[in-house]
């Protein structure tokens, strides 16, 4: 018996001395790089993580040079939303590995800088370029060979598929990578993987991704916490076994057999506690189960309720307006709002609806809309359209209003001189982008996605209602496609247009 205790004494001290070595096996760029980050100053973090990289690099560790300069590239687009410098550095991050990389290690690499590229065009909104990079992540993922690899590639891909409405394909994916890390009884980083998911439904405010997320977490709590009481049960009784084995084995002095029914009776109490307490906890978490789906149920009721009540006040005002002097500015913007409000609830309840498509000649669109703003742009503004005779598969009548807004939006804020431009890009068989361009000031980095969303202040209505843009991008995502600015195009504002065919 002292013996066993010594040996398990010395297993400690040996496993603490290895966890104090992984500690001091990093650097000291990188522990300053943690410092730094831990005290709220990414962006000095960012800089000492990339000199850890080239510092880890050249002293011919790849995988955590790797590792630090994929953490200092988060630090460019996360908050600052610089992604020409995380683009750039990844770049420079795979150029490395290519130089000095070897076999599986070389891909598993890749899977992490691929991984990074995927998510910044999540980020960005970009879906099908960040479905391509998918594609890649499974290729190198296959390539790579690596357990952790294929766990962080189901885990991924679970989030992507919820995040873009694909809720059958994310429950499957997400059940894969589950079963996976239970039947191996990693039960704290199913714990973990699903905590971060509802998180990240969360925070980019996706109903569906929280709800098909507790439902999964729920179903596979309950089946888990059951595992995990007959595993300790199972531990238990084999403790209890091994010291009858051993009682029998010793001599059967009354002195050693009081001292091992003591030990038993300790184990058994331990064990009758820890049933009672799985029980507890297993109570209390069917009760927030069945609380948290009330919470999420009552959640979407209301947001219904809200959009209905805002819509119905806006129609019923609209009669009463109509009576006033459309001449007074107050009653014209108020009439205006009134409208924009139920266009904006009307596009929100059709989002799931499919928007007919028919074929239209995009040089003749392009050029009758730059006719309409001709008479409303400043001293020497030159207008240009640049589109090719051909036609494309879209709906007319919500690309006209996106174009001729953005087109009107041009008129107001360029300059004398300045010059505007339209444009059409075919980018590949089945996809299509227009572009609105106009010099003058350009829209800071942090204000570029609150543009599109709708009562983000409030405002005097005889300005405008700000609704114009969220009612584009609206009209956008129902096509299936989407509306951002360009953040490459720095002598003004350009627009882009993205649409595809079905």
């Amino acid at each position: 018996m002292r013996k066993k205790l010594l040996m398990v004494g010395i297993s400690l001290l040996m496993c603490c001395a290895w966890v104090g070595a992984q500690e001091t096996g990093k650097n000291e760029l990188q522990q300053r790089a943690e410092s730094e980050y831990a005290k709220g100053n990414p962006i000095a973090a960012r800089a000492l993580y990339i000199k850890a990289f080239e510092s880890y690099v050249n002293g011919g560790n790849l995988k955590q040079g790797v590792d630090c300069g994929v953490k200092g590239n988060k630090l460019y687009y996360e908050k600052e939303n610089l992604y020409k410098e995380a683009f750039d550095l990844l770049r420079r991050i795979d150029q490395t590995i290519e130089a000095k990389g070897q076999g599986a290690n070389k891909a598993a690499l890749h899977y992490w800088t691929t991984k990074e590229r995927h998510l910044m065009y999540m980020k960005m909104r970009k879906m099908e370029s960040a479905k391509e990079q998918m594609k890649n992540m499974e290729n190198h993922a296959q390539a790579a060979n690596d357990a952790a690899v294929k766990n962080d590639l189901l885990y991924t891909k679970t989030i992507y598929y919820y995040t873009v409405g694909q809720s059958e394909k994310g429950n499957a994916t997400f059940k894969e990578m589950a079963d996976q890390l239970t039947a191996s009884k990693e039960y704290g980083k199913v714990d973990e993987v699903y905590q971060t998911l509802i998180a990240n439904g969360r925070k980019s405010n996706s109903a569906s991704l929280v709800a098909e997320s507790y439902k999964s977490y729920m179903a596979w709590k309950d089946s888990a916490s059951a595992l995990v009481l007959a595993d300790t049960v199972g531990v238990l009784k084999k403790q209890i076994a091994d010291n009858e084995a051993e009682i029998d084995e010793k001599d059967s002095s009354l002195t050693a057999r009081q001292a091992a029914i003591v030990g038993l009776g300790i184990l058994a109490a331990v064990l009758a506690a820890a049933l009672v307490l799985g029980a507890i906890v297993l109570m209390r978490y069917m009760y927030s189960n069945r609380k948290q789906k009330k919470t999420i149920k009552l959640l979407n009721e209301n947001n219904a309720l809200k959009a209905k009540f805002i819509s119905s006040i806006s129609a019923q005002l609209a009669p009463t307006l109509q009576k006033l002097d459309k001449g007074t500015p107050e009653v014209k913007a108020l009439l205006d709002f009134s409208e924009h409000i139920q266009t904006l609830s009307e596009l929100e309840n059709a989002a799931e609806e499919t928007v007919e498509k028919e074929d239209v000649q995009v040089g003749t669109l392009c050029e009758g809309l730059m006719e309409q703003i001709q008479g409303k742009v400043k001293s020497g503004v030159n207008l240009k359209v640049d589109a090719p005779k051909m036609a494309a598969h879209i709906n007319k009548e919500y690309v006209s209003h996106i174009l001729l807004h953005l087109l009107k939006n041009a008129a107001q804020y360029t300059p004398e001189d300045g010059h505007i431009t339209l444009e059409y890009k075919k980018r590949g068989a089945h996809k299509h982008q227009f572009l609105v361009s106009n010099t003058g000031s350009s829209i800071p980095e942090e204000q570029r996605e609150e543009v599109f969303k709708p009562f983000r202040e409030v405002r005097d209505l005889t300005t405008g209602d700000g609704l114009g843009l969220p009612i584009c991008k609206r009209m956008a995502l129902n096509m299936n496609g989407d509306l951002d600015i360009d953040p490459a195009f720095t002598k003004g504002v350009r627009f882009v247009l993205h649409l595809q065919d079905d």
